[in-house]
């Protein structure tokens, strides 16, 4: 593509807040202008007013703002933009509707069935994008005998079940148009492999006059229904609003931009044109310049050391990673909607200049509440709250002499420091009041604690980003940008062991500046099914030549020539058997006679897969999902200008003082744009940039290079200087740094394991624990693990004493020794220092193993009667001895059910062993990281800070209580509180809970439960224990450690020989999965906190000698004060996700009929219950299923005169149409053609019913149960 000599080049980078402006003028100059993106007296679009501006100023012509722009002197305009963005986070997209197979017009609502926040009783989720649902007639299916239609390329065989009726589509359509609704996104199942019916669809929905028209298979034909409806719901909801803008801002021009090349940023990093420009490619659009932007700038092809980008904005951070390549996801959630399409990888943490400051039970709390645009900032004059802003300028480190006076009610006044110092003057009195006296703190100290908080938080994601994929932090150059990073960049640096702090002379608009620096691109995409082998590579070959073709062609009719133009080939690639499939390039692995033309695809999957999981799997076959071609069209600007070296010291213009953690210090002040490329400056300095402000902290320098920018090498840090007496601050930065560790050893085991169940559906747990067993951080991963692996631990503490050595590794899943359920497998490793005698830590993983033997396949039999028929049994089992794995021994006990009377041994015998190193693996990451603290800090620091953390979660315990007491004490007098509810076979848990206003404490007594049944809903005692610590931390309403601490002020009685605490060898896999739910629903109950939800985990399995399934099914969330229950979403004590329903039917021999909502399922009340889930499994193939529920017999209860919920219930419909209930536990043999249908419970409504009622989150009730519901 040529440039056009002697015309201004524009790349504008459209923000909610500021649109940002690079211009190139005729002479090769560079301007910048930066204003506000919405200022109605003034202008209608900043874009067109920022062109009009420099254009007048640089031409010196007049260029009439009520006037189109006259546009002969423009080559071209590149954009970025949060258009989409916004209508997305605000819901101010088009009026769109949802044309959806039969049977699945919930599926976009109920998703993955994962709530996001654990302990969100209200459980708040983003409404769906589609005003109206129909559903289609229609049904396509895989592998069938008779009836073969070809799929599209990808050697599937499909069979078309069900023609769409396009009449009655016709008259669907039609009453949609009557009620104003022009948008439409159809999601056919399977059309990413066979499109004709979604494309008969469209046609006719066009023909109509629906001027919006977004098909499935068209805007991302790649397999996962739900992440495909989520993102073709978005490209119709999003679509409409972008193409409104874009005809205005044309408007805007004279003759509608016709001889004006204008290309929008998609969120993959790549340009494209404005007419080709897309709601669902869209969402990304700003971020994405900043992105290419410092991957440009700041990446040195010789040195080629990876970059870190860092975005601090006012509400949130964005962080990126570059090593010479655009590092893409194709899946990604953006206000709560999940979209599948090429995205560049960016994690956002909720943490930015407008984050606010909180001090909650003795802990320093930032975020992610913030202050917004509006009020704002404290020091904005507007009556706004405390926030990272607010601590910097009392710190010193903003000077408001250099703010613009945009501030106060008229927007006409300073930055105040007199609002700010206010307010930490108060806070800053809260605080001592609460230290009582202990180690008194003063102002400064206070807002630094905040700063050190805030930094830390945002350390997190980077941690994240890098070490999930194996990589080292500190080897990373940290790229700084954004208008809030400048004031933190060289403390996280530090804090990360990162050497460079790099911030481009743009740093303030380099979304904007990477526009400019942007190429064309061009990609495209289709499904496959093939496997990766000598026989298909001439198939491969083939296919990606055609879509090569088709890229090149597109560039080339953009005006790009054969020389500009690149391919980039890549294979969606993943290993037989298993759900992750990594997008691969086969950059730096050639091809040759043996591997397809473009490249060894089976060399670079191998490398990328034991770089990112640490492991590979020889002899599995790989398969191809799908086929992806990037083209890129060469058409980024190249930056000329230099800045010219100067002589002599850089001279301050002022000289102020800045505290740091060694008090004030004075602190040079200087101006980039009087700096030049010899200058050189050692901090505590303060560099002033027109749009930002940055700190060289003390022992860090700062010279400016030749192109004007600015390059700080950051010393390491020194050593910690911290005693063992109790500082708040460090309180929050270890609270930190133990969840860290925690959260990072679930990334290494979810990264490293091999099974769906831990790799997928998240069905593990992580945590780390003292010397003496107690829990100190608990990833928040699965409620029901929350405190059962304390019990694990102190048990192997107590069998095992002075038996355990380096190098050692347990495994115990035993009910006597702290186990939840046999399946549940807990991995503990010792942590052990040198010099020490006995472990100084512990770490510990859990995860559910699909097969550990037993009686049925699964090992969740609904009958079990004696622990050994579910399973292989370890009690304290040296997994690891000496570093050396047990793969005899082990494989042994995994087998050794098979002894037992109609037992089997485990069924998959390579995933549990691949599974156990996984955890292992994870473990040792834990026992690294613990190490490196203690290196850090000095053990007796770490470990007195662990106690703190443990003592600070108690206290939040202890105010919840004490505050329950004072409420129930002026309501009734009494400090005693009781419940009762009972399973399906009648058995009852009773608890009475006595609280101790003065102490706040609490005696949780379970004297008056039903004795240990005949059946496997005996629940373990640490299952009480986790149910307990869940409860608590949903009540306590604020995020605290989830540690022992959480248990200190309660005292458990639980008599012997109950449900409760069972016999040594009673079965027990049902108490972990429907037991514990009910325990949930009795301490809610008693605490009248809110109505019962589904209370059961409907266990569904499933498998015949090929293989097997398991999965955990949604039901109805229960109301409480202020909110309706959640629909079709996991509560309480499990949150594992769901198989995508293409996944299902193309790994299973099942067609899922339905999966939706039961409707009117939830209790009635003045806030209604959510509605449990109807799904109906049509088997394809001879199968025993395996069915283990509760809340058959039993309804979930309502509250304060709520109604109850409704019960569920199980039929299995015979295909020679007999129809039987399978009550709630059974095993069954199943023949093809027959189906079963679940209904499962819905959730307690709360309150009276009286009329309609204003509601939070949750759903709008459903007036009744239809009769197909049952």
């Amino acid at each position: 593509m040529a440039e056009i000599a002697g015309k201004f080049d524009f790349a504008i980078d459209r923000g909610g807040t500021f649109t940002d402006i690079f211009a190139r003028c005729p002479d090769g100059r560079e301007r910048v202008l930066k204003l506000l993106s919405h200022d109605p007296q003034n202008y209608n679009d900043a874009p067109t007013e920022g062109i009009r501006r420099i254009l007048q100023e640089e031409t010196r012509q007049a260029f009439p703002r009520d006037q189109p722009v006259d546009t002969s002197l423009i080559g071209w305009i590149r954009m970025g933009t949060t258009v989409a963005t916004n209508a997305l986070l605000e819901r101010q997209g088009e009026r769109t509707a949802l044309l959806v197979t039969r049977g699945f017009r919930d599926l976009l609502h109920i998703g993955t069935q994962a709530r996001p926040n654990l302990f969100d009783l209200e459980v708040s989720m983003p409404d769906v994008l589609y005003e109206e649902v129909i559903e289609v007639e229609e049904r396509v299916v895989l592998k069938q005998e008779r009836g073969r239609v070809a799929g599209r390329d990808t050697g599937e065989v499909l069979e078309v079940w069900r023609e769409p009726d396009l009449q009655q589509v016709e008259r669907d359509l039609q009453a949609l148009l009557s009620r104003g609704i022009t948008s439409l996104a159809v999601l056919l199942l399977h059309s990413y492999t066979w499109s004709p019916h979604e494309q008969a669809i469209g046609s006719l929905a066009r023909k109509l006059g629906f001027t919006q028209v977004s098909l499935s298979s068209e805007v991302m034909p790649m397999v996962r229904a739900v992440p495909r409806g989520y993102t073709v719901c978005a490209d119709a909801y999003l679509t409409p609003k972008i193409r409104q803008y874009l005809k205005g801002f044309v408007s805007g021009f004279r003759g509608g931009m016709k001889d004006v090349r204008v290309l929008f940023m998609q969120s993959d990093g790549g340009l494209t044109p404005m007419d080709e420009f897309c709601g669902s490619r869209a969402v990304l659009s700003g971020p994405a310049g900043g992105v290419v932007g410092y991957a440009v700038t700041s990446y040195s092809q010789t040195e080629r050391k990876p970059v870190i980008g860092f975005d601090m904005g006012g509400t949130s951070t964005d962080v990126s990673r570059y090593a010479g390549q655009y590092e893409h996801v194709f899946e990604a959630t953006t206000a709560g909607v999940t979209l599948q399409a090429p995205q560049l990888d960016i994690n956002t943490v909720a943490a930015g200049g407008g984050s606010r400051l909180f001090f909650r039970s003795g802990m320093f709390v930032v975020g992610p509440e913030s202050a917004g645009a509006h009020p704002g900032p404290a020091c904005y004059r507007k009556g706004g709250p405390l926030t990272v802003t607010d601590a910097n300028l009392a710190l010193g480190r903003l000077l408001p002499s250099h703010f613009p006076k945009i501030f106060g009610p008229q927007e006409n006044e300073p930055l105040s420091t007199e609002e700010t110092m206010k307010g930490f003057r108060e806070l800053t009195c809260k605080i001592n009041c609460f230290l009582n006296g202990k180690s008194e703190m003063s102002m400064e100290d206070v807002a630094m604690g905040f700063i050190r908080v805030a930094n830390e938080a945002m350390c997190r994601p980077i941690r994240a980003l890098t070490q999930a994929k194996g990589h080292d932090t500190s080897q990373h150059i940290l790229a700084c940008f954004g208008g809030a990073g400048g004031q933190h960049a060289c403390a996280i640096a530090r804090a990360l062991g990162m050497k460079t702090v790099f911030i481009h002379k743009y740093s303030g608009i380099l979304s904007a500046y990477g526009l400019a620096l942007a190429d064309m691109v061009e990609e495209t995409q289709e499904p496959c099914s093939l496997q990766y082998w000598v026989d298909s590579f001439p198939e491969l070959d083939r296919r990606v030549e055609q879509l090569s073709l088709r890229c090149r062609e597109a560039l080339r009719a953009r005006g790009f020539t054969s020389a500009q133009i690149t391919t980039e080939v890549y294979l969606h690639l993943r290993y037989q058997g298993t759900d992750c499939a990594l997008m691969v390039t086969a950059n730096g692995h050639p091809g040759n006679a043996q591997t397809c033309r473009s490249g060894d695809f089976a060399a670079a999957f191998a490398e990328r897969y034991l770089k990112e999981f640490g492991f590979t799997i020889p002899g599995r076959p790989i398969m191809v999902d799908d086929i992806r071609v990037r083209g890129t069209g060469k058409s980024g600007i190249q930056s000329q200008t230099k800045v010219k070296a100067g002589q002599g010291s850089p001279r301050p213009v002022e000289v102020t003082q800045c505290y740091f953690d060694d008090g004030y210090q004075d602190t040079a002040v200087y101006l980039w744009e009087e700096m030049t490329c010899d200058h050189s400056i050692t901090g505590p300095a303060i560099i002033i940039e027109k749009n930002s402000t940055i700190l060289v902290e003390p022992r860090c320098v700062a010279q400016l290079t030749p192109e004007g920018d600015v390059r700080i090498a950051v010393s390491s840090d020194t050593a910690c200087a911290l005693g063992t007496e109790l500082n708040a601050v460090q309180l929050s930065i270890f609270s930190h740094r133990f969840m860290s560790i925690a959260e990072q050893m679930g990334r290494v085991l979810q990264r490293t394991s091999i099974s769906t169940n831990i790799k997928e559906r998240l069905d593990f747990s992580c945590a780390v624990f003292g010397p003496d067993g107690g829990l100190v951080s608990n990833a928040p991963h699965i409620p029901v693990h929350l405190g059962a692996m304390q019990e694990t631990v102190q048990y192997q503490i107590r069998a095992m004493g002075s038996d355990l050595r380096d190098g050692d590794v347990l495994l115990s899943n035993h009910p006597c020794a702290g186990g939840s359920h046999l399946p549940d497998l807990t991995v503990i490793t010792p942590v052990f220092r040198k010099g020490i005698t006995g472990p100084v830590f512990f770490v510990a993983s859990r995860g559910h193993h699909a097969d550990i033997g037993g009686i049925t396949p699964g090992s969740m039999p609904p009958h079990s009667t004696s622990l050994q028929q579910e399973g292989a049994v370890f009690i304290s089992f040296k997994l690891v001895t000496g570093g050396i794995f047990q793969e005899e021994a082990v494989t042994a006990a995994l087998l050794a059910p098979a002894q037992n009377p109609e037992c089997s041994g485990t069924r998959n015998l390579h995933d549990n062993l691949s599974d156990l190193r996984a955890q292992v693996a994870a473990n040792q990451r834990g026992c690294q990281l613990v190490l490196e603290l203690i290196n850090s800090y000095g053990l007796e620091v770490v470990q007195a800070y662990m106690g703190y953390i443990q003592s600070n979660a108690e206290l939040a315990v202890r105010d919840m209580l004490k505050e329950f007491a004072r409420r129930r004490r002026q309501q009734t007098g009494c400090l005693e509180v009781e419940a009762e509810d009972h399973m399906d076979d009648g058995t009852p848990i009773r608890l009475r809970i006595r609280i101790n206003e003065e102490e706040g404490s609490a005696v949780f007594d379970f004297t008056g439960t039903g004795t240990e049944v005949w059946g496997n809903c005996n629940a373990p005692r640490a299952i009480t224990l986790s149910a307990l610590i869940y409860c608590l931390r949903c009540m306590v309403g604020q995020d605290i450690p989830l540690n022992q601490g959480c248990l200190t002020p309660i005292q458990v009685i639980i008599p012997p020989g109950s449900i409760l605490q069972p016999s040594q060898n009673a079965a027990v896999v049902g108490g972990n999965v429907l037991t514990s739910q009910r325990v949930v629903d009795v301490i809610f109950r008693a605490f009248e906190t809110c109505a019962a939800s589904q209370g059961c985990m409907n266990n569904i399995s499933f498998g015949n000698e090929k293989g097997g399934y398991y999965e955990t099914v949604a039901g109805g969330a229960g109301a409480g004060p202020g909110w309706h229950g959640r629909s079709g979403v996991h509560s309480h004590m499990t949150n594992t996700r769901i198989t995508d329903p293409e996944i299902l039917e193309k790994r299973y021999p099942v067609v899922l009929e339905q999966f939706s909502l039961r409707a009117g399922s939830g209790g009635c009340g003045c806030y209604h219950g959510g509605d449990g889930v109807v799904r109906k499994l049509l088997f394809r193939d001879r199968v025993v299923l395996s069915v283990l529920t509760e809340r058959r017999a039993t309804r979930p209860y309502g509250l304060h005169g709520g109604q109850d919920g409704a019960p569920g219930i199980n039929l299995l419909h015979r295909a020679d149409g007999r129809v039987l209930n399978l009550g709630a536990k059974t095993t069954v043999s199943l023949e093809p053609g027959d189906m079963f249908c679940l209904y499962t419970p819905g959730g307690g409504g709360y309150g009276k019913e009286e009329g309609d009622h204003e509601h939070g989150s949750g759903d709008p009730p459903a007036k009744s149960i239809p009769q197909e519901s049952v």
